[in-house]
């Protein structure tokens, strides 16, 4: 089966949640991921997913033409305020039809922390596995920097409904890994994936459009095509951070990504 390709609205970080979904839609994406992170990556607050929200956000989503597959709740899951920040854009986005809801760990450091985070983490789970929802931790932070660390970590959460959403530019940047070779052991878990590029190596943040920078997609779509993946491929842009360049340029960055990623969709 074919992975759905998809535009996450961080590409257009600064901008409102109705010119990002243009924006994406001019690219050429059918589908995109609505972030919903607080104090990072607010198209849809998750402190404020009231039915007022989920119908205005609908009605953009029709007056683009896009349908929402997956969204960015990243949240602290072991703390309570992270696990209730998360559990909101869950049930947002089962309302909006999401396949996949991403988070990060979070960042647990100490031993009580990384209790909180597997006890939160399940109980997430298990209601988004009762709403057909899968949800991913994405490679980025201290307990999830790899895939390869990543498969220990699902060993030891032990949810069948919990997998990964894998960033290679994330990869690069935390955890100083190839991609091409840290998703190899991976892919079998693999449900959702940010086609980050990277420009110089661990700690550099610059992440041009998809094909613009170091990352070596043809490798990784191989891997995956290899298991069969066929979850949301998801265009992510952050340039080389703030201050985001002007809308024509973003525009043409995320229509860049799209036309370079599409030749790999497996027909």
């Amino acid at each position: 089966m074919a992975w759905i390709q998809t535009g996450s609205t961080i590409c257009f970080k600064p901008y409102s949640l109705d010119e990002a979904l243009a924006g994406l839609a001019a690219a050429g994406f059918e589908n995109v991921e609505i972030g919903a992170v607080k104090d990072f990556l607010e198209h849809l607050d998750p402190d404020d997913l009231g039915p007022a929200t989920i119908a205005s956000t609908r009605s953009l989503l029709e007056v683009h033409g896009l349908r929402v597959v997956s969204m960015s709740g990243h949240a602290p899951l072991h703390l309570e305020l992270g696990r209730d920040r998360l559990r909101r854009v869950l049930h947002a986005g089962a309302e909006l039809g999401i396949l996949v809801l991403n988070t990060f760990t979070g960042d647990a450091e100490t031993e009580d922390e990384r209790a909180a985070f597997f006890e939160n983490v399940r109980e997430i789970a298990d209601e988004a596995k009762e709403l057909g929802i899968t949800l991913c931790i994405e490679t980025d932070s201290n307990l999830m920097p790899t895939a390869e660390a990543g498969v220990q970590l699902l060993a030891e959460i032990g949810h069948d409904w919990i997998r990964i959403n894998y960033d290679p530019g994330n990869v690069i940047f935390y955890g100083a890994t190839d991609p091409t070779e840290d998703i190899k052991a991976a892919a079998p878990y693999v449900k959702h994936m940010h086609a980050k590029d990277q420009i110089g190596g661990p700690g550099k943040w610059n992440f041009p459009p998809a094909g613009t920078g170091e990352v070596d997609f043809s490798k990784i779509f191989a891997a995956l095509d290899a298991v069969g993946f066929d979850g949301p491929v998801s265009v992510e842009i952050e340039f080389t951070g703030e201050p985001w360049p002007p809308l024509p340029e973003v525009e043409a960055a995320a229509k860049s990504a799209h036309d370079y990623l599409r030749p790999f969709v497996p027909e």
